[in-house]
């Protein structure tokens, strides 16, 4: 009973279950085939995209500072409009006053340069004449209070001019290097960004048309998903019609089992009240017998014990329940003869695989449809394959091209001048910072002999050799000083004159805006370098205007007000190839007729049993006879009963025979009494257990029968209402990809192929090659180098005046003209090196 009762139970549910499937079948449900996965394009501009040149902060910038400030007092007047437009478009009517004037800082730089150069030399001139005549550079003639005062002060300035000179001539070493470093690698950035400008519209239309073919990229991906699109449907109408096919099935397997039980039960009632009545009649004799015999010797007058007890219940040796007296369910059996006539396991196990297989099913009914997708979405639309056609520009693009390609083959040959020329530069810096290097070596050496021969003065045994070396150092470093001068001061002005006139003439102008100002004026540029002319534009365009929307991100068709002549979007439309795949869409279609979900034999045994009357049978009457006794009294305790008279009888026969009858008594229970009880106890299981399942089982029977009816005629429906919700989420999917291409192709015509940002990138790069990693460290070399040759004067000066207090000090003994006796001897010239 408890069986029947676990297998009916999932069929309480199951008109809950089919009502929200019902609910749920129709509803748009994109989430199993999910968004469009991201396509990699790959970018058809890429080459001409010029990465940002940024020059690092680093310690040299305060001394670039400083460099940058000597020059705006150098060059206080503005940019010179005049003169450049008169040096661009009409060379011989420059005046040379106007230049001079423009150039007023730099010729009083050139003054003292001149003034330098000609007063160095003459000052070492003369010191090799005073030298010569010993008239300077001689010893200190008497000891003083106040020589080591002097002494001092001199060391002092000597040592703070020589760690100036040091100071100088380290950073004229490190800029030199910078600037030699730099010099290579921003002469060969030129050729490169000369062929990114060429690039910039000369191959847009190759590019358009690279674009173009990238189409096939959303083509393949559609085409790869098309082959599983049948799956997808048929996984789809699985997934939503599985919450009202798996329950009903479900239910149809139960609901057979409670069939297979019940017809157990059935059966089983059956057969055992027609044992119980035939055994009735048996038991009914034989008790009528035993009854007869037991009245007949417990009425005996010589009975002795309770014998009128024993014999009121020999008296009741009668039969409690009559089995004749309960219900027949012939009829019921009749109407269910051959039944269950189908395997319900195996058919809902055969229902299960059908209705699982769908996705295959599906995937086989619609792949002559999806090989007609596959035709219409193997076309290209007729706007991306004109993509490239009739593009703007055309002439005025080969023409710049062709004027880039002409720089830049003409620019080769002066780069490579350029760096042999920077090569002989550096060549020469490093010398003369060497010489500069030298000198304060010699300072310092110098005055680290000079205090050492000081120190041992003291002390008349100590040799004073070492303060004459000292000293002898010093004048070396006064002949370098000297004899270099002249080249020190020319590379300084030749530097300066070009690398100053680069800061203030072209990248102050540059960096504030009015090189472009110049070039936007009508007249200033001559026509063979009007922009407009070499793009072959019908209006003018401001050169100013144009790089600072390039450096914006605005697009080329902004700047070049292309969007007139040239409509993207038309080329762009694919609607009437999107329409199309919809149209191929409408003729999927997926049969469901193959799901049966009941068997006709199935539905003949559910139809007996809806009709067999099972519930009516009145299964009270056999609960009356089954709680009645087999027998009204015990037989046993009345054969116990007997065999205890029997030992109280004082006659023998008597209590012979009626050990007799308690030993029949006691065979009758065991052969007629026992199976009587038996079979009651088989009676009461199936009597109870179908008392229990037989009110509802033929409710739930024609719940079944009605469910199964419904969802067969509702599959095919439902299957066509899902399907044409997943070819939408398909489409809408598909187009995720062909709207990717869209508006990659729109992005990268219109920012990357169309924009001009390359341009204003290699104008921003060029003023830092030019002026932030060139004319900078270039400019701090000649200001470095410049400290140094100044401050050799200071140098020169100190360095001689401090050389007579490391030579030793003679006084004067007598008046021979050996050089031993004599107080104020000067060695001869021809005695010291330089």
């Amino acid at each position: 009973m408890r069986h029947a009762l676990a297998l009916l139970a999932p069929l309480l549910g199951l008109g809950l279950g089919l009502s929200l499937s019902r609910l749920a079948v129709g509803a748009t449900d994109c989430k199993s085939l999910g968004p469009a996965e991201p396509l990699t394009f790959t970018p058809a501009a890429r080459a001409r995209w010029l990465a940002p040149r940024v020059r690092a902060p680093g310690l040299l910038d305060s001394l670039y500072g400083t460099v940058h400030r000597f020059l705006s007092v150098v060059q206080l007047n503005p940019f010179p409009s005049e003169l450049v437009k008169a040096l661009l478009n009409e060379l011989a009517s420059v005046k040379v006053n106007e230049v001079v004037r423009y150039e007023a800082g730099y010729v009083v730089c050139a003054v003292v340069a001149g003034l330098y150069l000609l007063l160095m030399p003459t000052a070492g001139l003369c010191f090799c004449c005073c030298r010569c005549r010993r008239r300077c550079g001689g010893r200190v003639k008497t000891e003083h209070k106040a020589l080591a005062c002097e002494c001092a002060a001199l060391m002092v300035f000597l040592l703070l001019t020589t760690l100036l000179l040091l100071i100088g001539v380290v950073c004229a070493l490190v800029t030199n290097q910078r600037t030699h470093e730099q010099m290579g690698p921003s002469v060969e950035a030129v050729p490169e960004t000369l062929l990114s400008l060429r690039g910039l519209v000369s191959d847009v239309p190759q590019e358009l048309q690279a674009v173009a073919q990238q189409f096939s990229l959303p083509q393949e991906r559609v085409s790869e998903e098309l082959d599983g699109v049948g799956v997808s449907i048929g996984s789809a109408v699985h997934t939503q019609l599985r919450s009202a096919v798996y329950p009903l099935l479900a239910a149809v397997g139960s609901l057979g089992q409670a069939l297979q039980v019940s017809m157990h039960h059935l059966q089983a009632l059956n057969a055992t009240v027609v044992e119980l009545q035939a055994g009735q009649q048996d038991l009914e004799s034989a008790l009528q017998e035993q009854r007869d015999r037991l009245l007949q010797l417990l009425q005996e007058a010589g009975c002795q014990g309770d014998c009128a007890g024993a014999l009121s219940r020999a008296r009741a040796l009668e039969l409690g329940a009559d089995f004749s007296q309960v219900p027949s369910v012939d009829h019921v059996l009749h109407r269910l003869k051959g039944v269950p006539e189908a395997n319900f396991s195996s058919m809902v196990q055969e229902e299960n695989s059908t209705f699982n297989a769908l996705p295959t099913l599906a995937a086989m009914q619609t792949s002559s449809v999806v090989q007609e997708l596959k035709k219409a979405v193997a076309q290209q639309p007729e706007g991306l394959r004109t993509l490239a056609e009739g593009f703007p520009g055309s002439e005025a693009a080969s023409r710049w091209a062709q004027a880039l390609q002409e720089v830049e083959e003409s620019s080769r040959p002066y780069l490579q001048e350029v760096q042999r020329y920077e090569t002989y530069r550096w060549i020469v810096g490093c010398v003369l910072c060497s010489v500069v290097l030298l000198v304060a070596l010699c300072n310092l050496l110098g005055l680290n002999l000079g205090i050492w021969g000081l120190s041992a003065r003291e002390d008349p045994s100590q040799p004073e050799a070492k303060g004459e070396a000292g000293a002898h150092f010093l004048m070396v470093g006064v002949g370098l000083s000297f004899l270099f001068a002249a080249p020190l001061i020319l590379l300084v002005f030749a530097t300066f004159l070009v690398g100053g006139n680069v800061q203030t003439l072209v990248c102050q102008s540059w960096e504030s805006g009015e090189l472009f100002e110049f070039a936007d004026t009508p007249g200033n540029l001559p026509p063979s370098m009007n922009l407009s002319h070499l793009l072959g534009l019908r209006k003018n365009i401001s050169i100013h205007q144009a790089y600072r929307q390039c450096k914006e991100g605005a697009a080329l068709w902004t700047v070049l007000q292309l969007n007139d002549s040239y409509n993207l979007e038309e080329h762009l439309d694919i609607s009437q190839y999107t329409n199309k795949l919809w149209q191929e869409l409408q003729s999927l279609k997926v049969d469901t007729q193959s799901l049966d979900l009941l068997s006709s034999a199935a539905r003949r045994d559910l139809e007996a049993l809806q009709s067999s009357g099972l519930q009516r049978v009145h299964y009270p009457d056999f609960l009356v006879q089954i709680q009645r006794p087999v027998v009204k009294t015990s037989t046993e305790q009345l054969a116990q009963e007997l065999e205890g008279l029997a030992q109280a009888q004082g006659n023998s026969v008597l209590g012979q025979q009626l050990q007799e009858e308690a030993h029949g008594l006691r065979n009758l229970h065991q052969e007629k009494v026992v199976p009587q009880q038996s079979l009651v106890a088989k009676l009461n299981l199936s009597v109870r257990a179908l008392e229990s399942s037989a009110p509802n089982l033929q409710l739930e029977t024609s719940d079944v029968l009605a469910n199964v009816t419904y969802l067969k005629g509702e599959l095919p429906a439902w299957a066509t209402r899902i399907l044409r919700n997943v070819s939408e989420c398909f489409l809408a999917r598909e187009m995720g990809y062909f709207s990717q291409y869209v508006a990659w192709v729109r992005e990268e015509v219109t920012q990357r192929i169309a924009t001009c940002q390359p341009l204003s990138g290699a104008l921003d790069n060029s003023r830092v090659i030019l002026c932030d990693m060139v004319a900078d460290p270039w400019n701090a070399f000649w200001f470095c180098l410049a400290w140094c040759t100044f401050f050799l004067i200071p140098s020169i000066i100190f360095a001689v005046k401090t050389s007579k207090y490391f030579r030793p000090i003679r006084k004067r003994l007598s008046s021979t003209s050996s050089e031993e006796t004599q107080l104020f001897h000067i060695p001869r010239v021809t005695s010291l090196k330089l």
